[in-house]
């Protein structure tokens, strides 16, 4: 035979043997040496790779030095022929399925409580091992650019990712994709964290996650779906938009098929098929729904302040499909309040969308970072700090802890003379300015009109004054794109932003 003929052959096998040769322990470079010899012998494993690949299998969500998550049951999914039973083996447990007409199965493991690393079988025709499974806390850990953020930007991150050295926290980054129908599977694999895996994953999600590890002593599973420049409105299902009827959308969708030709460019701004309904749930939420988690953090809202009236209603319409589509009831959800920004557009009614949003809504957190921002910069480098307030707030919302999660948060108001008296709750040991004196109140009466105003701690209250107002109406608090607020409680936590009227 001649080389070309045999080099021709070579390839023929070759492209059928590459999603196998992992499995078989062989690389190109060996095929390669012995490619003359073995010819025969790799037709017959490729072909009995391609009829295995009917066989069973897991979406990528599944893998090596995954975490499932502890004190819960533990669902397991996949693919196989159809009536094929398939059997999982894990710690001792074992349950079978039988695949569905469509070749879909499913089972769930009762809660594994063990310290040690696991094994899980998935056996049908064909047996995947998982290995090195860890049984510790899983949260998602989501949104846009300020949550995918990575590691090696932050103000600290060099010595974060010198320090990353954690074998019982595990890394999983969701591979982008812009999807029309919701999917069964992504890219993306678990890693252990340490220096060499974490430089660009999530600060945020990092550094909450390594809070969580070290207060509660068990390892820690973090799941990154984020994708900068989004707006919610991608990140949920497409049933959940289509009942929100937004009147913006027509405006909007118009905008991200066919942007505008901004004066002085230098050329057409592309469109933005990553902004479209549903496109990112469908690719990258859909199909790991259902994985058993403790929460989700999440970090979005600057691509929606164009129309900040409406994100209350698609916030918690957002909350709630993820809540369903999990089918886990009301798990935590905590949400970063957007940072302070010198902007155009008016981010105080998407900052009070979001308080909202954490009011109404059961197991809703809010993490406050309105003096955390940076005043010329969208994305902040200060991580660390934002990461810490979620992780207060989990700790007490997920895990039952008594400790301060919270800064100060409107109760009331009334007026005694001149003067608007504050309530707040969340005093935690008291109220306290942050520097000379309290800045950021505004007071309006009856006219709307609002001018800055004096105050001062009373005890738990604020009295706040100001000259040319005689009878107040209407208080604010850091209702600004980039507010000086000063106001916290003794446990550290600033005050959150708030505008309210006389009862």
């Amino acid at each position: 035979m001649s080389d070309r003929a045999t080099e021709a052959r070579y390839h023929s096998v070759q492209r059928l043997m590459v999603p196998a040769l992992a499995a078989v322990g062989l690389t190109d470079k060996e095929l390669r040496m012995k490619r003359p010899a073995t010819l025969a012998v790799l037709g017959v494993i490729a072909c009995s790779c391609l009829a295995a690949r009917g066989g069973v299998k897991v979406p990528a969500i599944f893998g090596d030095h995954m975490v499932v998550q502890r004190g819960m049951n533990v669902p397991i999914w996949g693919t196989a022929d159809a009536g094929e039973t398939v059997t999982v083996n894990a710690a001792g447990q074992e349950r079978s399925a039988v695949a569905d007409d469509q070749g879909k199965w499913r089972i769930t493991l009762d809660a594994i409580e063990t310290s040690k690393p696991i094994e899980i079988t998935i056996a049908g025709k064909n047996s995947i091992t998982i290995q090195d499974v860890l049984v510790g806390e899983v949260w998602v850990c989501s949104g846009q650019s300020n949550m995918g953020f990575p590691l090696r930007n932050a103000s600290n991150g060099a010595d974060a990712i010198k320090a990353a050295d954690h074998p019982k926290m595990r890394l999983f980054t969701v591979g982008r994709a812009i999807k029309d129908q919701p999917q069964d599977d992504l890219t993306g694999r678990w890693e252990v964290c340490s220096p060499e895996t974490v430089a660009d994953f999530s600060a945020v999600a990092y550094f909450f996650g390594l809070e969580l590890h070290e207060k509660l002593n068990h390892p820690v599973g973090l799941i990154e779906p984020t994708w900068g420049g989004t707006r919610a409105e991608a990140w949920m299902p497409r049933p959940t938009f289509d009942a929100l009827k937004l009147p913006y959308e027509p405006e909007w969708t118009e905008q991200w098929l066919n942007p505008p030709h901004k004066p002085g460019a230098t050329k057409q701004e592309p469109p933005r098929p990553h902004e479209a309904p549903a496109c990112l749930y469908n690719g990258m939420i859909a199909p790991i729904a259902g994985y058993a988690i403790r929460g989700v953090i999440w970090y979005q809202g600057e691509t929606n302040t164009r129309y900040g009236e409406h994100y209350r209603d698609v916030l918690g319409a957002l909350i709630t499909s993820w809540r369903d589509a999990w089918g886990q009831g009301d798990f935590p959800f905590l949400v970063v309040q957007l940072a302070n920004l010198k902007n155009s557009r008016f981010w105080p009614i998407t900052r009070e969308a979001q308080a909202q949003v954490a009011r109404e809504l059961p197991n809703v957190g809010l993490a406050v970072t309105i003096d955390a921002g940076d005043s010329n910069d969208i994305h902040p480098k200060d991580k660390q700090t934002v990461a810490h307030r979620l992780a207060l707030v989990a700790r007490k919302l997920a895990y039952g802890m008594d400790i301060p999660h919270s800064g100060p948060v409107f109760k009331s108001m009334r007026v005694k003379g001149g003067d608007a008296v504050i309530r707040f709750e969340h005093v935690e040991g008291g109220l306290v300015a942050r520097g000379d004196e309290l800045q950021g109140f505004e007071l309006a009466g009856a006219d709307g009109k609002f001018v800055p105003a004096r105050a001062r701690i009373n005890g738990e209250t604020i009295v706040v004054t100001a000259d040319g107002v005689s009878a107040p109406k209407i208080v604010r608090y850091g209702w600004a794109n980039d507010p000086t607020c000063t106001l916290y409680n003794k446990a550290g936590l600033p005050a959150v932003p708030f505008e309210a009227r006389v009862e």
